[in-house]
């Protein structure tokens, strides 16, 4: 009875602020007022790499946390324009609280850039409800392999925060990929949990240099043979390396990544090749070959930002403004003009126009 009633109230003041909702109206007073809105202000901006920047928010009382491995939509205004992205906290899981993100910046990558050059404190920002099934089990494993690669380091290191908060009597092994110990954000506070807390093993390998140290079992095996659960997030050649070990270890049922699972087709079909491919933004052309468009923007020599290249984070969606696309997941076909699109996942069909 007490929510309908909340509901009603909400509707009636609602009704009363035609013809805009409650929350444009006190944007104008502070952002931070909000009736339903979830914002956050940022409260620190700090690079922590050369291609990372963290920012920390502070969330109006819609907030309702998150669990660890879980995933929030940030949105930012650039030139006008509100560009939303997908980023998991890397703070441990809680109901409450500032949240702490921390972004990769790639090469053209318009939020990534943003965030990292243009972003200042005080500014606020407008976010969604965490979600997710890529997280811990409220019965905790005993033992816990996490592994990660680049900017996958968030969700984990999100993990391993919450197991230590909870002083989690059980093994945790952490392992981490990076081109080198300078790309590692929060490197030094791995150190110090390495160091100091019984029952954690941090293990960082680095890829480029004098002795590049890709996956091998070796990395692993010790403590996945145990009877440990494997929760990884990173690179697909990453994850795919670690899915063919579990496999033949017979302990494919242990590995956790469900985030990033789907197997993603990367043509359409040979008659629907053809036409094609404009970048308006950058005006640039290319023959439709069948793949995605963001295969088919790199090939062009373009570096549009992407994230998981899976169709889950929505790093690079982007404007279709003309033309037919194939979702290569679905199947589904979409030729709605000035739609937001998954360059990821996103396969034209004949003449296409997209905004990068």
């Amino acid at each position: 009875m007490a929510h309908r009633i909340a509901t009603l109230v909400e509707s009636l003041v609602e009704a009363t602020a035609t013809p805009y909702p409650v929350d444009r109206y006190l944007e104008f007073i502070d952002p931070m007022i909000t009736w339903r809105d979830t914002r956050g202000k940022v409260i620190d901006v700090r690079r922590q790499t050369d291609r990372s920047t963290t920012v920390t928010l502070r969330p109006t009382r819609q907030w309702k946390g998150h669990q660890a491995g879980q995933y929030i939509e940030v949105g930012v205004v650039i030139d006008g324009v509100r560009q939303r992205r997908f980023y998991s906290p890397a703070n441990a899981e809680n109901t409450r609280g500032d949240i702490e993100i921390t972004v990769a910046v790639h090469d053209g990558g318009l939020v990534s850039n943003h965030l990292r050059d243009n972003l200042e404190v005080g500014e606020v920002v407008t976010l969604a409800t965490a979600d997710g099934g890529f997280t811990l089990p409220a019965a905790r494993p005993e033992k816990v392999v996490l592994v990660s690669g680049g900017s996958g380091i968030t969700p984990v290191l999100s993990m391993l925060r919450t197991l230590v908060a909870e002083g989690h009597p059980g093994q945790i092994t952490f392992v981490h990929y990076a081109r080198t110990a300078d790309d590692v954000p929060y490197r030094a506070e791995l150190d110090a949990i390495n160091r100091t807390i019984d029952g954690v093993d941090v293990r960082l390998h680095y890829t480029r240099g004098d002795a590049p140290e890709h996956f091998s079992p070796e990395h692993i095996a010790d403590v996945a043979h145990c009877g440990a659960q494997v929760y990884m997030c990173g690179p697909a050649s990453l994850m795919d390396a670690v899915r063919e070990y579990a496999d033949d270890a017979g302990i494919a049922d242990a590995v956790h990544s469900e985030a990033f699972t789907i197997a993603l087709p990367s043509v359409v079909a040979d008659d629907q090749v053809g036409g094609t491919v404009t970048f308006g933004a950058s005006g640039t052309t290319a023959d439709n070959d069948g793949r995605t468009l963001l295969e088919q923007a790199e090939s062009a020599g373009l570096s549009p930002e992407y994230g998981c290249r899976m169709g889950i984070c929505f790093t690079c969606t982007k404007v279709r403004t003309s033309g037919c696309t194939r979702n290569v997941l679905t199947g589904e076909l979409d030729s709605e003009p000035d739609s937001h699109i998954q360059l990821c996942v996103n396969a034209p069909i004949g003449d296409v126009e997209i905004d990068v």
